[in-house]
């Protein structure tokens, strides 16, 4: 059986700051995306066309998502 000493505690982030920046990382994901449908769907005037750009604009956003949610939900060491 292993005890969680104070040190491993330590190392855990918070619920509520969990919750936080989980929410930040979910707005930086998806508010570009539906501005990109939107804006599209309105110059080009193209349902499917618009869905298209967003549904593109949305993983490159996902992929920039990895790479932040690794520094902001690490917990630094100091």
């Amino acid at each position: 059986m292993h005890l969680m000493t104070s040190e491993n505690k330590s190392n855990k982030l918070a619920m509520k700051d969990i919750i936080l920046k989980g929410s930040i990382i979910a707005v930086i994901v998806t508010v570009p995306s539906i501005i990109s449908f939107f804006v599209a769907w309105k110059i080009f005037d193209n349902l499917m066309q618009a869905a298209i750009i967003g549904a593109v604009i949305h993983f490159i956003a996902m992929g920039f998502s990895f790479k932040l949610s690794k520094k902001l939900l690490l917990k630094k060491n100091i």
